[in-house]
């Protein structure tokens, strides 16, 4: 596909050329691999998905794509609008059913966060597609922003200095997990959708948006952006320049890694 109609050209470049550049700098692509692609129904997982159809049909390499949706059965999910949109990037969506929803609200522990039980339950459910589906790669449509928001998350509230990884191998060693958004600001990817009259999809949880923690962190860095332009990019950046003689991790010290 080209340009989305509707859509800047110049802002599509910029975000079809992100991509690419994630994609050849965390070498998250190769000849053969088939890709299953996480499609919520959100605004990111959508345009990663636009993305990767227009990269394949331009790249000289060869890769399948094959979408999934998951169904955690929450009441008026609408499936058939991701459907459509799939089907009109000329591909087919599978959709997994789960009993997700009631299982959430029996099994989520006091304090725990539900939208985070949530995705990991969602997540492997994704392995399983990919598995049984014969992919050897699972995309998601983590931005840049989620990863910065991560990044302060677990500083802020676990004590950890950790993020997301562009590319990470799942615990079995059989599905690569990919981040090909890593690069794109949120901003440019809600720009993008909403000039091309995109119709995203809610997953219909009843607590889809009460991430609080996340939220004050959007917020945090919302305010901070007025004051420090540059901050997003400065925090993505010193997630690919760690120093480990300057931090405190005792482990790393024992293993002679500074």
């Amino acid at each position: 596909m080209s340009c989305p109609a509707g859509v800047d050209p110049k802002l599509w470049r910029s975000l079809r050329n992100g991509a690419g550049r994630a994609i050849g700098d965390f070498g998250l692509i190769k000849d053969g691999d088939r890709i299953c692609v996480g499609i919520s129904g959100g605004k990111d997982s959508l345009l990663l998905l636009m993305l990767l159809v227009e990269m394949q049909r331009r790249a000289p390499i060869n890769y399948q794509l094959v979408p999934v949706t998951i169904d955690a059965g929450f009441p008026g999910f609408n499936t058939t609008t991701i459907q459509n949109f799939v089907a009109d990037l000329g591909l087919e969506l599978s959709i997994e059913q789960t009993g997700h929803a009631s299982l959430i609200t029996t099994k989520l522990r006091p304090g725990s966060s539900y939208c985070s039980f949530c995705a990991r339950l969602k997540r492997g459910a994704l392995y399983g597609a990919a598995r049984r589906l014969g992919c050897n790669l699972l995309a998601l449509g983590h931005h840049r922003d989620d990863f910065i928001e991560t990044l302060l998350l677990n500083q802020f509230f676990i004590g950890t200095l950790k993020a997301m990884a562009a590319k990470t191998v799942c615990d079995t060693g059989d599905i690569t997990v990919i981040r090909p958004l890593v690069y794109l600001a949120e901003e440019d990817i809600i720009t993008t959708v909403r000039q091309a009259g995109i119709t995203t999809v809610s997953c219909n949880c009843p607590v889809a948006d009460a991430d609080q923690q996340r939220q004050r962190m959007k917020q945090l860095l919302h305010r901070l952006e007025q004051e420090i332009p540059q901050i997003k990019n400065s925090l993505l950046a010193a997630l690919g320049n760690v120093q480990p003689r300057h931090l405190l991790d005792r482990q790393l010290s024992k293993e002679g890694t500074v």
